[in-house]
């Protein structure tokens, strides 16, 4: 289910660090608070991460109550969280599922432009015999 996000309309990633102590209400009230985001929204996926950055919590609406999500990596492994704290970011689902696998959600493909060596003038024998 939270691998894959199948079933969830729209998927907010809550960026920056959040206390994981908190359980349905304090994450709720921490939405509500500080971006003014509804969690009543039925099929809405808000994300969550701790200062430690392998272990997230997701909170859903279902429509007949809230489900609380907890997901721990393995050892070694880190979520690639985005942490600018005043920002709650809708994400895509290929985003998603790039931050589940444990890359970045920001495209980190940018065009390369080749290295030409700097022009030289021509040796004047050589231009002297392109010449003849």
């Amino acid at each position: 289910m939270l691998r894959d996000g199948v079933g969830f309309k729209r998927t907010i990633v809550c960026c920056g660090r959040v206390d994981l102590r908190r359980g349905i209400d304090g994450l709720s009230t921490y939405v509500r608070l500080n971006y003014g985001l509804d969690t009543l929204e039925k099929g809405t996926l808000f994300l969550f991460c701790g200062r430690r950055a392998d272990r997230i919590k997701g909170l859903v609406f279902e429509g007949d109550g809230t489900c609380l999500l907890y997901k721990r990596l393995a050892p070694g492994s880190r979520f690639q969280w985005p942490r600018t704290p005043e920002e709650a970011r809708e994400i895509t689902p290929e985003q998603y599922r790039r931050l589940m696998d444990g890359f970045t959600i920001e495209g980190t493909i940018r065009e390369v432009y080749p290295k030409l060596p700097p022009e030289t003038p021509p040796h004047p024998e050589a231009a002297a015999s392109l010449n003849k």
